[in-house]
């Protein structure tokens, strides 16, 4: 019996060491190392995971322009089948390589309604309560769901809490009407803006209802009648008033000890990005949020093709096993195929 018992313990220590090799395996993660810049020495963890905005297309794409052409040192994580090692959108409770928010400098976030185990989502607590920086993109509002907490972090409202507003609703007509930015005439000279004079987003505008007076609105989406980028603002009560497109929010850690910065757009879809000013945008906010002085014009060149999927949910049984893509595939020198889902429209201009 202490013969069996011993071997059973041996094993299950065989199992745990090999079950957290696996979950640390590099091959699960990107990392895009630093060209020369001025982001030199910072680093940069972008976090995807969304059934809907392709935020596995649009995370990778983001972190080479901010490693190749600005300094940072970038690590790009995904959602992941634990089976299998591939990209799976749909699996809401997995995002392996959460302990390099452990020296980062700052978090760009695009998930959307996850549901991690504590031992992942304790490094986002632990970088939060280091009062660290963060940048949302789109369904980061509504990033995490269920009754999971860090200390007096309730996950499901880290989008209210942190990034200042939470899911309400699509104040915009989905797949039909686009998103014009506006500057916010009182913020119009906030370097976060530099360089940003046509954003245009093919994702609708979302309903902001929460943010307050302390909330430094920068931008407000104009509803328009089409996904053109030409097309007009729509005429109505519908943009009295504009809501707001991006803004910047002070949060509380969680432990409720220091403050830290946030910036929000609504915007940010894999499709979104395909605009050079939207781009802009999100790498002004790297700057700013990092204390960098944000460049006039910043260089937001693709470094390779960027040839994104429309958005929309793909729940066909098989489909993402099927594709089996793996954070390899999206590396430098790598581009991928588009995938649209059915029923997309035409939004390629």
């Amino acid at each position: 019996m202490k013969n069996l018992c011993t071997l059973l313990c041996s094993l299950g220590l065989l199992f745990s060491a090999a079950f957290s090799a696996s979950a640390t395996d590099p091959a699960l993660f990107l990392h895009f190392p630093a060209k020369d810049g001025p982001g030199e020495g910072k680093k940069i963890v972008l976090v995807g995971g969304d059934e809907e905005y392709r935020s596995e297309e649009s995370l990778p794409m983001l972190g080479k322009i901010l490693s190749q052409r600005h300094g940072f040192g970038c690590t790009v994580l995904f959602a992941i089948d634990a089976k299998t090692g591939t990209i799976n959108p749909n699996n809401q409770n997995n995002i392996p390589g959460l302990e390099a928010l452990d020296s980062a400098d700052l978090m760009i976030i695009a998930t959307r309604f996850r549901q991690l185990p504590d031992d992942q989502l304790a490094h986002i607590g632990k970088f939060l309560n280091a009062g660290k920086p963060v940048i949302g993109l789109r369904t980061a509002t509504h990033a995490f769901t269920g009754s999971a907490k860090f200390e007096n972090l309730k996950w499901g409202q880290f989008g209210l809490k942190i990034l200042g507003e939470k899911w309400v609703n699509h104040h915009g007509k989905h797949k039909v009407q686009g998103c014009r930015a506006v500057p916010e005439t009182a913020n119009a000279n906030t370097p976060i803006l530099n360089g940003v004079k046509k954003a245009f987003a093919v994702s609708d505008v979302y309903g902001v209802v929460n943010l307050t007076a302390d909330d430094k609105i920068l931008l407000r989406g104009a509803v328009t009648e089409s996904l053109d980028p030409t097309s007009k603002t729509i005429e109505g009560d519908k943009n009295k008033p504009m809501m707001p497109l991006a803004w910047l929010h002070t949060y509380t850690s969680p432990n409720g000890s220091t403050k830290g910065q946030s910036f929000c757009t609504t915007s940010g879809a894999a499709a979104d990005l395909v605009n050079t000013d939207l781009r802009r945008l999100v790498i002004n906010a790297a700057y700013s949020l990092t204390g960098l002085t944000v460049p006039a014009m910043a260089d937001v060149t693709l470094v390779d093709p960027y040839n994104p999927s429309f958005y929309g949910f793909i729940r066909t049984e098989g489909h993402w096993p099927k594709r089996a893509l793996r954070p390899a595939d999206f590396g430098l020198g790598k581009t991928t195929v588009a995938d649209d889902p059915k029923g997309t429209p035409k939004w390629r201009y």
